[in-house]
């Protein structure tokens, strides 16, 4: 998809966004473009992962690289390529303005994994329960980096559950998505769920309080690779303080558990 098709879907993006609460878009990314995004995706894992603080890198199993689960903050320590995805020129961004229909801030790029040995489901959650933000107006982008199956762990999503504000939230015990809804599975979360498998390229932007969550990888030999790119509208004000303290609870909390 190129810069002028998405100008030309605008409204219609727009609205279908405001209305589920996501958009989704098949090749977003063409196939030379993902394979460039891998590419420096491997690029990173290799030269810059082992420089980063551990508090942004996160694995199922901390002494098998293998399992590396999580990143966070791509752009800051890589912003010639990764930086360079979060311009105010990229697609990203641009679909990021369409989804809420007014300036934007960029805040974190980040990497994601379910490897094919060691993976749990991601809990049902709202992003903007852990961006403490005053309106919680914000976006996240998925970026599938690679052809996801149902048993790979697609994405799902409650279908216009950003209408009805923040659920109530607990411990999950899941590494990377510490917080997830207390209550999820009343009929309407169920009756109410869109699945996305997905071919690399794909990208589905959510609003930051729309409902979703993934299953393990139980493919046995597939991982499940993706990028996420979190967009605040820029009138948002941020409550530093709640999030700092929730980010030094978070990070003693994996410290105990030997996480990081």
């Amino acid at each position: 998809m190129t810069i002028t098709d998405l100008k030309s879907q605008r409204d219609q993006m727009h609205r279908g966004f405001q209305l589920d609460g996501y958009v989704s878009i098949p090749d977003f990314f063409d196939s030379e473009e993902i394979t460039r995004i891998r590419e420096n995706k491997d690029r990173y894992v290799r030269d810059i992962v082992p420089t980063m603080p551990e508090t942004e890198v996160y694995y199922d199993d901390k002494n098998d690289p293998d399992t590396l689960k999580q990143l966070q903050n791509m752009e800051k320590h890589d912003p010639t390529f990764f930086g360079a995805m979060l311009q105010p020129d990229s697609k990203l961004t641009m679909l990021a303005e369409i989804c809420l229909d007014e300036a934007v801030v960029p805040k974190n790029l980040q990497y994601f994994n379910k490897s094919a040995t060691a993976s749990t489901p991601t809990p049902p959650h709202q992003d903007g329960y852990y961006f403490h933000l005053t309106p919680n107006l914000a976006v996240t982008m998925w970026i599938a980096l690679e052809d996801v199956a149902p048993e790979q762990g697609c994405v799902n999503y409650v279908q216009g559950s950003h209408h009805y504000g923040m659920r109530a939230h607990g411990a999950s015990g899941t590494l990377g998505f510490s917080q997830g809804i207390l209550d999820f599975g009343i009929p309407n979360d169920l009756d109410n769920t869109k699945s996305f498998p997905c071919k690399a390229g794909h990208v589905i932007a959510h609003h930051s309080l729309t409902i979703h969550w993934a299953d393990g990888n139980t493919s046995g030999d597939k991982a499940r690779q993706a990028l996420g790119a979190v967009y605040f509208a820029a009138r948002c004000q941020i409550d530093e303080r709640a999030k700092a303290a929730y980010q030094a609870r978070l990070n003693a909390q994996l410290a105990e558990q030997g996480k990081i």
